[in-house]
């Protein structure tokens, strides 16, 4: 590169697209860098957005505190609930159950994690449900929740998509970034660098900028199509390419946690709101055809439908940078990962985070690599969590299920289920999404058995692991009769905004 075009300051941020992607990106940045920067967001109102992530983590609470979001607005605006995990239904297998909760179980050893305990009371027949020793875990499934102090519990949101992003839109114009309402024709590169100089709009006014951010969803307009960078495919790995969504009248009162329900060739998903339920089925085209897998959506949905059946599609995968030249990718346009674990927002977010924290005075090759780096680093991490769920199963009754039992998997995943099959140890990568728990509650209610464990638990008396075992169970069921139900809680807290 030239040397005076790469000395060049950024001071005009140009972010292309808007919905969560882009609407969480322009408030995170006129909240931070409002009044050093010219931030512009380009959208048209005729361009759908997918808006489908309506299930999160609790990482978008250290989100929404970090830009000093007021929780209790944001979930009435966006007629939110709280979600404390997942319910994996006929996951294991049909008719076999488990959740994945957002909380830690029991308590760790200096020596040994909790499960290897757990592990030699059940073989001794002194412990109950994996499950029984979790907060979070057992209050969702008593319907329960409310705010503890020190943060005494771990929590996520269901919220309606469209109004988050209107909620943030309002938010990031308070702070001076400015919405252009028009549908981009055309990016404009400079001849001698390839870099991008400016959207063109089909009515000709052209959006110049320094830093360009690429929220334009599957279609990936520059990171993908004007910039030319490639797409990593892992389908062979991930069949679902599909997906229908529909929204619902709610017609019962909401639960703190998302269902995940497998069928035959893919899943189905519920997500309970203040005023409404989100549906979805994502599922292989290879292995049902859309107007089964819409049927089968369609007959197992709760309450009156508010809108036609959306079909999407998409290719499970990332792209071979997420950061090129002077254009940053967020959300769809950097990759794509089925919302199995609720992981999409969580990345949107991250990359955000990311740029933020080494946001470019000029543009540094190097830090543009170390960016792509951690990037590529965190969503094949999860990547391997969301085929965990997939490739280990009982399940072998549908052509689906037995090809993704039979499939060879990363090496990455592999050696984690070997190391938690052979001596239950689990390990965490530095920054990775997903801590040891997540790991354990999904290998054990996918139907991982550890063949051995610590042999420090064999050291404890029947006496002492059973009090052990015991006094954690019952912290638990104590904490749990402070906490009211879960609605009664949202009507006082947040009651959802017209």
């Amino acid at each position: 590169m030239d040397e005076k075009k790469e000395a060049r300051p950024i001071r005009r941020v140009v972010i292309a697209g808007g919905g969560t992607a882009g609407w969480m990106a322009a408030a995170a940045l006129s909240k931070t860098l409002g009044r050093v920067l010219q931030i512009t967001l380009v959208e048209s109102e005729e361009i759908g957005t997918v808006g489908v992530g309506e299930a999160t983590i609790p990482t978008l609470v250290t989100f929404h505190r970090l830009l000093e979001i007021n929780e209790q607005a944001f979930m009435a605006a966006t007629q939110a609930t709280i979600k404390l995990g997942i319910a994996f239904e006929n996951w294991r297998d049909r008719d076999q159950h488990y959740i994945h909760s957002f909380g830690t179980t029991g308590k760790d050893h200096w020596t040994a994690g909790f499960q290897h305990f757990w592990l030699e009371g059940r073989r001794r027949g002194l412990a109950r449900d994996y499950g029984d020793y979790c907060f979070e875990l057992r209050a969702a499934q008593e319907n329960r929740f409310a705010h503890l102090p020190n943060g005494g519990i771990n929590y996520a949101f269901h919220l309606d998509a469209g109004r988050y992003a209107r909620f943030l839109r309002q938010m990031s114009e308070q702070h001076g970034a400015v919405r252009i309402e028009g549908k981009i024709r055309q990016v404009c590169t400079r001849e001698d660098d390839g870099f991008i100089e400016a959207l063109e709009l089909e009515d000709g006014r052209r959006i110049e900028g320094d830093l360009f951010i690429d929220c334009t969803g599957f279609r990936a307009l520059l990171i993908g199509q004007a910039l030319g960078v490639g797409f990593e495919d892992w389908s062979h790995w991930l069949f679902c390419d599909s997906a229908f969504a529909v929204q619902t009248a709610s017609v019962k009162p909401p639960i703190p946690y998302t269902r995940s329900i497998a069928g035959e060739a893919g899943w189905q998903w519920r997500i309970p709101l203040q005023r409404r339920a989100g549906n979805g089925i994502v599922f292989s085209s290879r292995f049902i055809d859309n107007d089964s897998a819409r049927a089968t959506l369609m007959g197992s949905i709760e309450g009156e439908p508010l809108i036609e059946p959306r079909l999407l599609r998409f290719r499970p995968g990332q792209r071979h940078k997420v950061w090129e030249k002077n254009c940053v990718a967020l959300g769809l346009a950097s990759g794509f990962l089925e919302p199995l674990e609720s992981t999409n927002i969580h990345l949107i977010q991250r990359g955000i985070i990311r740029l933020l924290q080494c946001f470019p005075a000029v543009l540094e090759q190097a830090e543009i690599d170390e960016y792509n780096r951690q990037a590529e680093a965190e969503i094949t991490h999860i990547r391997d969590f969301i085929i965990l769920h997939y490739h280990v199963t009982h399940r072998r009754d549908t052509a689906f299920w037995r090809a993704a039992a039979e499939m060879s998997i990363p090496d990455s995943l592999q050696h984690r289920i070997d190391l938690f099959r052979e001596t239950a140890k689990v390990f965490r990568v530095p920054n990775e999404l997903f801590a040891e728990n997540s790991w354990i509650q999904v290998m054990l209610g996918q139907g991982l058995e550890p063949k051995s464990w610590h042999p420090v638990t064999g050291l404890m008396p029947d006496p002492e692991l059973r009090g052990f075992l015991e006094s954690i169970r019952g912290g638990v069921e104590r904490g749990l009769r402070q906490l009211p139900v879960h609605q009664r809680y949202l009507e006082t807290y947040c009651p959802a905004a017209d």
